[in-house]
Formats: structure tokens, sequence, C-alpha cells
């Protein structure tokens, strides 16, 4: 019976996938809910059902208190058979009903709801450019995708659980007392008109307030994620006391906005008691007074008191309810601002694979400057032959890593194009694209997965042999092998930690080099690729790499100018403009920026600011 329920709705079903989701609240909501739409009106019916049920029992123990007013053996002999059915239905059908009711909200729509939200929440900022994901916190984003939808969820909760459910409650009982005497629905409506004013006083500044407070969290889970992603820094400049004061200021704007939205809960709870027993004794008072004129039944008197505090003792909760309604709404409107922002690199309809048969490289006019009218590349034109290597070389800032994050598409271009023998790359697939690429940056981050993981995310189809002696050319083989985690997973089923931290940076930038070497794509991009190995493993790795770099294209970035003092042909950068090229010898001979840098570099480094 669960599984039935539970596998009503599929949150993983196809759907139309949209660079642009709504960003209104509710169209967003309701384009999420399309797959719930049957079982959201089969719900609100049920909840509507049992609201009348209830009524129908509180009405009838009215009757019951009028038809006990004979002797036992009348009342048995005239109204037996209709207290038995009455009974019948309390015991097996009532609950039946509810039972429908409760597994439609718990078992159907609660898990799903949220469930299929967080999936195509994931799966749409995942789409995001790698600029969008640079202009805000992971533990902000990461915080959203997971705080929104059980707020989404809790608000489809309230629909019906509350809701939809009070509003048919408010009804009966409006017919119940206008069936018992219509003098009683005097102050139900004062009262209903008095509770409604007070629901839109609080619900007008709930929502807001919910906001502020769910912004303010998502602010500390960022900053707390920060401080936590960078430990190491924190330590090592001894700045413990900085990060608890960079973090308690988000925690008290936190605490300052939860106070505000509690402030209006306590409003909204003392003027609920006092509307209450206002409730309570117009109601009563008037049904004892119509009593005693002769003109209701003791039931009536007695139906319309259980009403009333049935009434009372519902109105707190519904409060509670529309609040809570509101305030996951005000989670909800918070968490779009990551979830529902638009794609805006994205795939043209018209965009076909990359067919790559040589490996030819153009850059076109080239100009990219982050929309700041300055820094990053400038009007530059460069052809790679197949099969060359090429060597970057220039200042911080000169554009080297700009020019391979164009290649790479993970931003679009400002002006001019990129080619990939004769094919504007933003004609083709991103992903055709980054396939045929294989990459290794200076900053060598793995997945908190194991190292077979990361390995095989460089190919992974490819079989246990390939990927070993993937690792074994990259001398990443042996010290794996000696690698055990916390959990006593060793060897290639050890996990590497987040971003790789429990292997030291030259043990991960091998384990990145195995993953390119295993993934062989015919175009080849090295930033630094060998920054964090010692001299020893740099030079024997320098043979695998010149071996990997055979019959590829290749850009390779580097400061240690002699791991590219053997390229085919040497660029130098600044300012966004090719100013010098040529082989190292050639370079050297022209006694310009190149040579400088060779001269006064120091150990094999660019002394950057001597060449300033």
């Amino acid at each position: 019976m669960f599984r039935f329920f539970e596998n009503l709705i599929d949150p993983y079903c196809d759907y139309p996938e949209t660079d642009r989701p709504p960003t209104k609240l509710w169209p967003f909501m309701r384009d999420y809910a399309q797959p719930f739409k049957k079982v959201f009106w089969a719900t609100g019916l049920i909840s509507v059902v049992v609201a009348a049920v209830e009524i129908g029992l509180i009405s009838y123990m009215g009757r019951v208190v009028d038809i006990l007013s004979g002797s036992p053996q009348e009342v048995w002999a005239t109204h037996g058979t209709e207290l038995i059915l009455m009974a019948v239905f309390i015991l097996f059908l009532r609950p039946v009903i509810q039972l429908i009711d409760v597994m439609l909200l718990n078992n159907t729509i609660l898990p799903n709801f949220g469930t299929l939200i967080r999936w195509r929440a994931h799966k749409h900022v995942l789409r995001q450019s790698v600029g969008w994901f640079e202009n805000d916190f992971a533990g902000r984003i990461a915080n959203r995708i997971m705080q929104t939808p059980p707020a989404a969820g809790e608000v489809v909760f309230q629909v019906f659980d509350a809701i939809t459910f009070a509003l048919a409650y408010m009804l009966g009982a409006a017919l119940l007392l206008w069936a018992a005497d219509a003098r009683l629905l005097l102050p139900l409506l004062i009262w209903f008109v008095l509770y409604a004013a007070l629901i839109r006083w609080t619900v007008v500044r709930v929502g807001p307030a919910s906001q502020a407070a769910s912004d303010a969290r998502s602010t500390v889970t960022g900053r707390v994620v920060d401080s936590y992603s960078n430990i190491h820094s924190v330590k090592m400049f001894a700045h413990h006391d900085r990060e608890l004061d960079y973090a308690k200021s988000a925690i008290e704007e936190t605490r300052t906005t939860f106070q505000a939205e509690m402030r209006i809960f306590t409003i909204m709870d003392g003027a609920l008691v006092m509307l209450n027993g206002l409730l309570i004794v117009g109601v009563v008072g008037w049904g004892i007074a119509l009593w005693m004129q002769g003109l209701a039944s003791v039931g009536v008197v007695a139906a319309a008191t259980t009403l009333t505090l049935r009434l009372n003792s519902m109105t707190g909760w519904i409060m509670w309810a529309l609040t809570s309604f509101f305030r996951q709404l005000g989670v909800v409107s918070e968490g779009m601002q990551t979830i529902a922002q638009p794609i805006d690199l994205v795939d043209d309809k018209t965009c076909k694979p990359l067919h790559l048969t040589k490996g030819k490289i153009t850059f076109d006019n080239l100009s990219h400057h982050y929309g700041r009218g300055s820094g990053g590349l400038d009007q530059l034109n460069l052809t790679i032959h197949p099969g060359e290597k090429v060597g970057l070389i220039g200042r911080s800032g000169a554009g080297k890593s700009t020019l391979v994050k164009l290649l790479l598409r993970f931003y679009d271009t400002e002006n001019g194009r990129i080619l990939i023998d004769g094919q504007d790359i933003s004609t083709v697939t991103q992903d055709s694209l980054r396939q045929n690429i294989g990459m290794v940056q200076q900053d060598s981050s793995l997945l908190h997965r194991s190292v077979r993981d990361n390995l095989l995310y460089g190919r992974p189809d490819a079989e246990e042999q390939e990927m070993i002696a993937a690792a074994r050319k990259a001398h990443a083989h042996d010290f794996i092998l000696d690698l055990e985690d916390p959990q006593g997973r060793t060897g290639y089923d050890a996990h590497v930690g987040e971003r790789g931290v429990k292997l030291s940076g030259g043990q991960r930038q091998r384990v990145t080099l195995a993953r390119v070497i295993l993934k062989n794509a015919p175009i080849l991009l090295l930033d630094e690729a060998t920054s964090a190995l010692d001299s020893e493993v740099e030079a024997a790795i320098q043979e695998t790499l010149y071996g990997m770099m055979e019959g590829k294209t290749v850009i390779a970035i580097a400061h240690r100018l002699s791991t590219i003092a053997q390229m085919d042909r040497i660029l130098v950068l600044d300012q966004g403009k090719i100013v010098e090229e040529g082989t190292h010898e050639a370079l050297l001979a022209q006694s310009g920026l190149y040579a400088q840098f060779w001269a006064r570099q120091s150990g094999g480094f660019l002394n950057v600011e001597a060449a300033e």
C-alpha cells in the first residue's frame, strides 16, 4: 500500500527543460507542480470530504444529545440501527478516508515534490557557466538548493492539510449554525472578519521577514563554508579570530532577522487569544440565550458549543499553518534567486557536435575584457597548426588564462571568434568541444570520491588496466597503492577528501595528469601542469608529458620557463596582446621580454617583479 502511494509520481520524469525558468513565485511553483496536477485535485477533494465528515460528526453529536432525552428502551428501539450504522462509519469508513488523505500528503506529495524540485534545480544549476559560479558562494548556492525543496513541499502540504481543510470546515460550520438558528451566524461572521484581518496583517509582514531571515541564513552558510573550504589559509595566517568575527556579523544578522520574524508571531498569538474569547462567548452565550427563550434545543447548544471549542483549538493551528505557508514561500522566493536564474551560456538549437579532424586552432581578432573594458585579451590573432606545441608566458593578468577559458568556452567571447578545424566553437555543442580537450590545471582539485572515480572521470568507460597504465605514466601508481582513508579503504578505492585535501599538492597533480592521460583528447591544455611537483618527480614526468603531446595540438602556460623551452613556438603575452613569438633560441636572440624573463628567473621560475 505504501509503495502504491509512493510511486504515484516519478520525480525524475522527463520534462521540457528551459534556459529561462519562471522568475515569478506562482508561475515558478506551477511549473514544478505540473506532474502533480491530478494528485493535487484528488488531495484537495479528500481534504474537503474530511472536513465535511468532521462537521457532520459534530452535528450528529448534537442530535445524539437530543435523542437521548427519551427512555433508554425507547431510544434503542427507535434509533438503535442508526447508532450502529454511525458506529460502523466512525470505526471503519472514516479511518479509510483519513488514511487516504494522510497517505496522499505524507507518502505521495511530500517526498516526491521536494525530490523533484531538488533534482531539477540541481540539474539547472549544473548547466550554469563557470563565470556564474565564480560570482557566488558555493555554500550559499548549495544551501538554497537544499532548503528550497522542503520549503516548497511545506507550502503544498499546508495548502491541503490546513488551508483547504480550514476553508471547507469554516463553510461547514456556517451551514451547521445556519441550520440550527441563523442568528448564531452573526457572532461567527463578526469573528471571521476580525480573524481574516489578523491573518492579513500577519502574512503581509511574515513573508518579507521570512525572506530576510532565509537570506541571512544563506549568508551564514556561505561564510562558514568559505572558512572551512579555506581552512589551510585560516590556520596558516592565524586568522581564527578574524574568521569568527566575519561569521559573527552574519550570525548576528540571522538572529536579528529571526527576532523580527518572531515578534510578528507573538503579536499574532496575543490577538488570537482575544478573538477566540470573543467567538466562544458570542456563539455559546447566544446559544444559551436562545435555549432560555425556548428557541433552541439542548442538542443545538451542545453542537454549537462543540463547534466553537473545536474552532478555538483549530484557529491557532490554522494561523500557524498560514504563517508557515507564507514563511516557506519567503524561503522559496529567496531560493529562486539562485535556482531560477537564466542560463546565458547555452548551445544554440543549430549547434552540432564538434567534428575534429586535425586539431587546427584559430583565434580571430579575439577580445574579451570580462565586461570591464580593460584587462583580458585585446584583438588577439593567432593560428596554432595541427600537432603544434605552443607555450604561453607573460605577467599575471596578461591574458593567458583568459585565452584558455575562452577556448573551453567557459565564457562567450565579447568580440572575435575561435575556430577549431574551421568550426566556430560557438556553433558546436559545449560537451563535444570539451570532450576533445584535455586540461591539467595549476589548481589540481579533485572530487571527494575514490582515486578510481577521479581517474575514470577522464574516461568513464576505460578498463581497469588502462586506468592503472595512465597512473603509472603519471608516476602515481606507487603512492596510490599506499593510500588508506579513515574508513579503511585502500589503494584506488581510498577517498581523497574534499578537493583532494588528503593528498599532497604533488600527488593531486599527478592524479590529474593521469586523468588527462587516460582521457587522451586530441587537444591538450597545460596550465602550470608541473608547478606542484618537486624537481626529481618533474624530471621523470617531463618525458611522459612530451610523449603525451605527440600528435596533439598543445597549449602550455608556464612560469617555469624550462618546461616550455622545447615547445615548437613560444608566445609572450602582455596586456592582452602577443608582443613576441618564436622558438626559445629565437626569442633569446631578440633580447626582449622573454630574454629578460629567462635571465632573471630563479630556479626556473618567472621573476615577475624583476621583469616589470
